[in-house]
């Protein structure tokens, strides 16, 4: 069962994207600077152009405030951290390209990415290969901690199927059994889809739907066929630009009248770029700033708009518990050795100043997932300020919703 939590939620304005891009393009990587000698030299790899690039920003943002905040109070294992970060313009090869770049020319002590579930998976064989630790922040599709799992890569966010587990029966109860799927055709779309299938066919539901490319700016087909279909819900699975796209499509076609929204992740960096007929729906979020009673959430937040003037998006706590774990983990193995910061963050649970939410989270060592807490509830418009657009209903445990790790087919093989 999920947690109640009856509250109305705000939120601080939208990340402003295009000018924190712009920002972040004028170089690349993009480096904190670190005082002193033998500073250690942590390697981000994200899409900050291309159809993620307002994700990978935030998530970039998230893990810059920590480093800076790191280093104030005398960095890890007492050196400086350094923060490079290359884009991996949305494309697996260039991903792949500068991860290797990152460990043999800069010589980084660990290796942060990809927004890209692709990226991220592809990211994955480079870093086992040179035995160094690698985080995922913000790629989501399963077998980065399924089938494929890597004995030194973790993850921040969740699977698809914890996200598909804890919104599906919301939406058949709330709208009905019978879902339209707007999907992008790359690695999470194709695992979140299948797990929300599985769900939907589990109790008794139908669906049809559209695979379409990650980049897509054109939505008028699939939507003439899913107003055909005339489904209970329209789940809008792409991610980003193109999700803001397809919303804004999605209400020029009138179809707000005909169906509900709903899904796994409507982000709050898209929330406030689409029309408020498209602010609706129930949803999982990830992590969400205002939560009251929960201690020391409103002092993150607090310190987070007072460094970078934006309220704290699920994409900047990814950033943020990303660079945390690597610290936790160094000052746990008092080493910067893969393996050891391996076996230091396994079965880790997170100090509430970083988990930041009620409740266990940790990484389970059977498979390198963090189990957090899943926010489900309603998206709306505005209500009395305008950052006030989510409430939560409940908080779905993650081990309930992952399921067991047997369940994933993950089988973790380390090194001699």
């Amino acid at each position: 069962m999920g947690i109640p939590y009856n509250v109305r939620i705000g939120r601080r304005g939208l990340l402003q994207a295009g000018a924190t891009l712009g920002a972040l393009q004028v170089a690349s990587p993009y480096i904190i600077k670190a005082r002193g000698e033998e500073s250690i030299k942590l390697g981000w790899i994200d899409p900050l152009t291309g159809s993620l690039s307002a994700l990978a920003v935030t998530e970039t943002e998230g893990a810059k405030y920590t480093v800076a905040a790191i280093n104030k109070k005398g960095g890890i294992l007492g050196r400086q951290v350094e923060l490079l970060v290359e884009d991996s313009a949305n494309d697996v090869g260039t991903g792949v390209q500068k991860a290797r770049k990152l460990i043999d020319r800069d010589k980084v002590d660990v290796i942060f990415g990809d927004v890209n579930s692709g990226i991220a998976y592809a990211i994955m064989g480079v870093t086992a290969e040179k035995k160094i630790l690698h985080i995922v922040p913000g790629g989501h599709t399963d077998p980065i901690t399924g089938k494929d799992c890597k004995w030194n890569t973790f993850r921040v966010c969740n699977t698809t199927a914890m996200d598909a587990a804890a919104i599906t029966k919301t939406l058949v109860q709330k709208f009905g059994k019978r879902f339209f799927f707007i999907t992008p055709d790359y690695a999470y779309g194709h695992t979140l889809q299948d797990n929300f299938v599985k769900n939907l066919k589990a109790l008794g539901g139908e669906y049809a739907g559209d695979m379409l490319p990650i980049a897509s700016t054109e939505f008028s087909a699939t939507l003439i066929k899913a107003k055909a279909y005339k489904p209970n819900v329209l789940l809008n699975n792409m991610g980003g630009l193109a999700q803001i796209d397809c919303m804004k499509q999605f209400v020029q076609f009138g179809m707000a009248k005909d169906m509900a929204l709903g899904g796994a992740l409507f982000e709050m960096e898209s929330v406030k770029s689409v029309p408020k007929e498209a602010q609706a729906g129930w949803w999982d979020f990830e992590w969400w700033w205002d939560q009251p009673g929960v201690p020391h959430v409103a002092e993150f937040v607090a310190d987070f708009r007072k460094e970078t003037g934006k309220t704290p998006t699920a994409r900047h706590w990814f950033g943020f518990v990303a660079i945390h774990s690597l610290r936790l983990a160094a000052e746990k193995a008092k080493s910067m050795e893969g393996i050891k910061l391996v076996q230091a963050l396994e079965d880790m649970e997170l100090p509430p100043e970083i988990a930041l939410q009620p409740g266990k989270v940790r990484y389970r060592k059977g498979d390198h997932q963090l189990m957090p807490n899943i926010f489900t509830g309603q998206v709306h418009p505005p209500e009395g300020n305008p950052d006030n657009i989510f409430t939560i209903a409940s908080l779905v445990p993650g081990e309930e919703a992952a399921g067991s790790v047997d369940d994933t087919g993950c089988k973790m093989t380390y090194p001699a």
